[in-house]
């Protein structure tokens, strides 16, 4: 496999404190001798500080020493950056160490490194180093390292975190209490499962990873070949992608989707799933509104064909016309925009055997008529795509302590027997097999009204041509790539125009430009 191929698929991998360690344990048993490993560790993290920062006359280090090995690998980067003209200020505030990290301690107080119990000295550094723990912690941190962690947290200078920030749970990313608030985190051989939870990233910062040669064949041994759970990476995004088409393709062949959405009061749901649907180069965009909304919709999305349906003295969409036959489309979008007015329009789509992404109200009227064991008896694939809110009155029961989404996603989907896209930080999405992406890349931006609408949109025109032109991609990767590409408009748009600029219409602008950037340059 070639470097580049290797990076690509340790991307995508994700472990838990238990499988690294096991992972850890196949390449010691084979015979890599621990302080070896902690060299090699080391000397990677000591290659990315120097060039983070590059010139060692004008940066004072300090190291946050922790009683394990993830102490012993800041020591040894300590060591090296100090032969590199960096100066180096230690804080240990136990005394009780491992062997190995004490040894490496007592060598760097021979060199006449200063080391403190206090933290205190090192208020003047440029950079702080946190090695007080690595993977694995999973009690409340205790004085006096919680002191030290609060108080460094008040410093202004960068704290650069080794594997993760001490502090945090390694598996579902919660503070053990407090933690380190890291602007840059050095992840060691495989992403920690903890660092793409939303409850981290305040913590985590900027994060990269760091490898340092794992066998594959020890991944694969405790992963297995294909691992349950990945993180989305732009090349299997982009390979899910529907980019290339056949020279003699016309437009019933690229798919037709239908949308259901909008209402008198969010007539705007109704244009941003049209928008996000239309982005999705989907070859036919229906879309069912309340008659008030036809004229204006034509309008906005002229290639669209507008079907007005009969509503209600509120505005909702009361029933489909008779013209509409659901049955003939690839798949069907609903719930934007609707309000709960709409139940016996989401009721008669639940029935259908149309390929389905669910959203919004068509979400809160399952919740709330308790017809989630309807999604079992659909023959077609069902895409529920809930924010925390609704994932909690979908799933109360999953939802109740919850402490690590990727479990409880992967319960909702095999709960509801559908693919279920808990939305947030970071998105995450499971199918009933217990298949997982995580999206380890978004933006705050994002978090507007309407934000979710284009992604229903855009969903529902992917899901359209996947099932016009079946192939070997899977739903699940669809959803995935949908989801990226969703991502990838936000952030592209919030670098051209800051987070307060990308409201949901604005994003609709930059989901082909972000595709393009990325599809041109190949990777982010």
């Amino acid at each position: 496999m070639s470097p580049q191929h290797r990076l690509e698929y340790l991307q995508r991998m994700i472990v838990t404190a238990a499988q690294m360690r096991s992972i850890e344990q196949r390449i010691f048993d084979a015979g890599m001798p621990i302080a070896a490993v902690m060299e090699k560790v080391s000397g990677r993290l000591a290659l990315r500080i120097q060039a983070l920062y590059p010139q060692p006359s004008t940066h004072r280090i300090g190291v946050l020493v922790g009683p394990g090995h993830n102490g012993g690998d800041a020591l040894v980067v300590a060591r090296e950056l100090y032969f590199q003209g960096y100066e180096i200020m230690l804080c240990c505030p136990v005394s009780r160490l491992k062997d190995l990290t004490a040894t490496h301690l007592h060598y760097l107080e021979n060199l006449g490194i200063a080391c403190y119990q206090s933290v205190d000295p090192l208020a003047e550094c440029d950079l702080l180093l946190d090695g007080l723990f690595g993977f694995g912690l999973d009690r409340v941190l205790t004085k006096p390292i919680s002191t030290i962690v609060d108080v460094v947290n008040e410093w202004d200078i960068p704290r650069l975190s080794i594997d993760l920030p001490s502090g945090l749970h390694t598996d579902t990313g919660q503070v053990l209490g407090t933690a380190i608030c890291a602007t840059h985190t050095l992840c060691l051989g495989l992403w920690k499962l903890g660092l793409l939870q939303d409850d981290a990233l305040h913590y985590v910062g900027q994060a990269e990873l760091i490898d340092f040669d794992i066998p594959l064949a020890d991944i694969a041994a405790v992963l297995g070949e294909m691992p349950s759970v990945q993180r989305v990476t732009p090349q299997c995004a982009i390979a899910a992608l529907p980019l290339v088409r056949p020279a003699s393709t016309h437009k019933y062949k690229m798919g037709h989707v239908l949308l259901i959405c909008g209402s008198r009061r969010y007539a705007g749901g109704a244009l941003l799933t049209g928008l996000g649907a239309r982005a999705s180069g989907v070859g036919m965009l229906s879309i069912a509104v309340p008659q008030s909304l036809k004229s204006a919709l034509s309008v906005q999305l002229p290639e669209a064909l507008i079907v007005g349906c009969p509503e209600t003295e509120d505005g909702a969409i009361a029933e489909l016309p008779a013209s509409v036959t659901l049955s003939s489309f690839n798949a069907i979008a609903c719930g934007p925009g609707l309000t709960t007015d709409a139940t016996a329009v989401v009721e008669q789509v639940l029935t259908s055997e149309c390929p389905l992404v669910l959203d919004a109200d068509g979400l809160n009227i399952v919740a709330h008529h308790g017809t989630i064991p309807t999604l079992h008896k659909r023959q077609a694939p069902t895409v529920l795509t809930p924010h925390l809110g609704e994932f909690k009155r979908l799933f109360p029961e999953i939802a109740d302590g919850m402490d690590c989404r990727v479990t409880a996603v992967q319960r909702a989907a095999k709960h509801s027997t559908a693919i279920v896209l808990l939305k947030g930080a970071r998105v995450v999405i499971s199918d009933p097999h217990g298949s997982v992406r995580v999206n380890p890349t978004s933006t705050p931006a994002l978090a507007r009204g309407g934000s979710g609408d284009v992604l229903t949109g855009l969903l529902g025109g992917l899901v359209a041509q996947k099932f016009a032109a079946p192939s070997s991609t899977t739903l699940l990767d669809v959803v995935q790539a949908g989801t990226w590409w969703h991502a990838q408009a936000g952030c592209l748009a919030a670098r051209k125009r800051t987070e307060l600029g990308v409201d949901a219409h604005t994003l609709t602008n930059f989901l082909i430009p972000a595709l393009a950037r990325q599809t041109q340059i190949g990777t982010e």
